[in-house]
């Protein structure tokens, strides 16, 4: 029999979302006259824009024609996707990267869950509590968390965000090599400051440390006193990774596109004091790895960063704004305490008279058949609290809504 990777065996018996699905599945089963309205996973109900589908159309039209084929792609993606990356979110922000930093992928998660390999195995990882579970998951996966125990991994250093503390981390008393920080942050909802964010950036300097930053809900961000790329901090291309997703920001979650830069300045060092280039690092792991994403999705998401795609944008994710604000109002009608909502889709509801999160997930399925994701998925420090996302469409967040105050 085959020797397994024992840091495997040492995971939790299934991922969060995983769990919700089966218990949802259950329900549906024993209760199918119920119309179940999920306001759980962050998956997007709007269709995509007409900018992007027009963009699909032509893109596919050239790969039916000899003269405009295209193969095999560039692993780190096409240069005109990366300019206009780079022309639209980065330079009118004053942030100066190079395009052949940004590497183009198929997913926010799927580069968050990869970079960690760039490290050694021995590096000192630093999450916040709560925390999205692909971080931690993906380096116990590497073996790298230690021993699991009371929900919580030996060798992780955990940075609890909670209430008490405004949901901003402190800095680590233990210095850790990867600090993994979400902003606008999920599960929470809630936002790092500026003066945050260079704290931190200034800590890594000093610490030789790097910063795993993922920024896959700014486009969320609705204040000019909030930073949009850990990039806008001086000095952090030194120290920082960052990582986007169009399935927020465009309705990608079915096209899978999304784009992470690794500056040039990112350094690292071998066991025998080597210094290696991160970004040629992560270059070679995408060349060997990955074979690209589809030349007619890069087209489509070109089309995200030029006009009209713009203001429709603007229009589809107003939509999904006004359905926070109205979770966030309710909650807060309802004299329960909430989070986010702002600058974000997820709203953190602190749950009502110190109910379990899997209880409350429970009773919100068993008797309004609406679909929340309990925080204890998250981390220890999510105990006691649900998190609640602003994608499905008015009426069903409206309607999940009615069924939430008549339960309470």
């Amino acid at each position: 029999m085959p020797k397994m990777n024992d840091a495997y065996a040492a995971l939790p018996g299934s991922y969060l979302f995983s769990e919700v699905a089966r218990r949802v599945k259950a329900h549906r089963e024993a209760h199918p006259e119920a119309e179940v309205i999920s306001l759980g996973i962050g998956d997007v109900s709007q269709p995509l824009i007409p900018a992007v589908i027009e963009a699909l159309h032509q893109a596919v039209d050239e790969m039916g024609k000899a003269g405009s084929f295209r193969g095999y792609g560039p692993e780190q993606g096409y240069a005109f996707l990366r300019e206009a990356i780079l022309e639209h979110d980065f330079k009118p922000r004053g942030v100066a990267l190079e395009a052949d930093e940004i590497f183009i992928s198929d997913g926010a998660k799927s580069d968050v869950g990869n970079i960690q390999e760039l490290f050694g195995p021995d590096a000192v990882v630093a999450l916040t509590d709560p925390v999205y579970p692909v971080y931690e998951d993906s380096n116990a996966m590497a073996g790298r968390a230690g021993e699991r125990k009371d929900g919580r991994w030996s060798r992780i250093v955990y940075l609890p965000c909670t209430a008490e503390n405004g949901f901003e981390p402190a800095l680590p008393e233990r210095r850790p090599d990867m600090i993994y920080l979400c902003c606008p942050n999920n599960p929470t909802g809630t936002v790092l400051s500026r003066a945050a964010l260079t704290r931190w950036v200034d800590y890594a300097r000093e610490n030789d440390a790097v910063i795993l930053f993922d920024a896959a809900y700014e486009s969320f961000i609705s204040s000019p006193e909030i930073v949009h790329s850990i990039y806008e901090i001086p000095g952090a291309d030194e120290v920082a990774i960052e990582f986007r997703s169009l399935s927020k920001t465009a309705g990608f979650t079915g096209l899978r596109c999304a784009y992470t830069m690794v500056p040039h300045k990112l350094r690292a060092h071998a066991a025998d004091g080597t210094e290696l280039s991160l970004h040629d690092m992560w270059l070679r792991r995408q060349c060997t790895k990955y074979n690209g994403c589809p030349y007619i999705v890069q087209r489509a998401a070109e089309a995200v960063f030029r006009e009209p795609a713009q203001a429709q944008l603007e229009a589809q994710l107003g939509i999904y704004r006004a359905n926070a604000r109205m979770i966030l109002d309710t909650c807060t009608s309802l004299g329960l305490e909430a989070f986010g909502g702002e600058h974000s889709p997820y709203v953190w509801l602190r749950t009502p008279q110190g109910m379990k999160s899997w209880d409350f997930f429970d009773l919100m399925l068993s008797r309004a058949s609406v679909v929340c994701t309990p925080g204890v998925g998250f981390g220890a420090c999510g105990e006691g609290y649900a998190r609640f996302t602003a994608f499905a469409s008015p009426e069903q967040t409206l309607k999940a809504l009615e069924r939430f105050q008549s339960i309470l």
